[in-house]
């Protein structure tokens, strides 16, 4: 049985997903003006910050939670656009390794940092609103 929540609860919730939307909503904005979708920030961003030799389609599509086929053809349009490169894996030669060419590093870059003031401007409001759902 879930526990019982108070109407305090509820707004503290409905707040939490208000703002979370509302960040998404910004890196929507942001990757657009980079000419960029969302899905093509999300898979730049898990190739950089993937461990080194561990970047696959199978990798991106665990992290943007794809379908392998449809992370497959979402690298194929990055390759198209000069932001990605496949590198055959010393490891295993049915894989391939993803690599960001220059201009994506530029690109990421570029969204990371405004990514991250936003975050840190967002991180009181955030931190309360965990706290308050913390103590309920």
């Amino acid at each position: 049985m879930p526990a019982d929540l108070s109407d305090a609860d509820y707004a503290t919730l409905a707040e939490f997903r208000y703002s979370l939307r509302q960040f998404l909503a910004f890196s929507e904005n942001r990757a657009a003006a980079c000419g960029l979708t969302p899905q093509q920030h999300q898979a730049l961003l898990a190739i950089r910050a993937a461990p080194s030799g561990e970047a696959t389609v199978g990798y991106v599509a665990d992290r943007l939670i794809l379908k392998p086929h449809s992370a497959s053809g979402l690298i194929d349009r990055l390759v198209a656009l000069n932001l990605v490169q496949r590198q055959p894996s010393a490891r295993d030669r049915r894989q391939a390794l993803l690599l960001l060419t220059e201009q994506a590093h530029g690109i990421l870059a570029r969204l990371s940092a405004v990514h991250r003031e936003e975050i840190l401007r967002l991180r009181p409001m955030l931190m309360e609103l965990l706290e308050t759902l913390a103590q309920s």
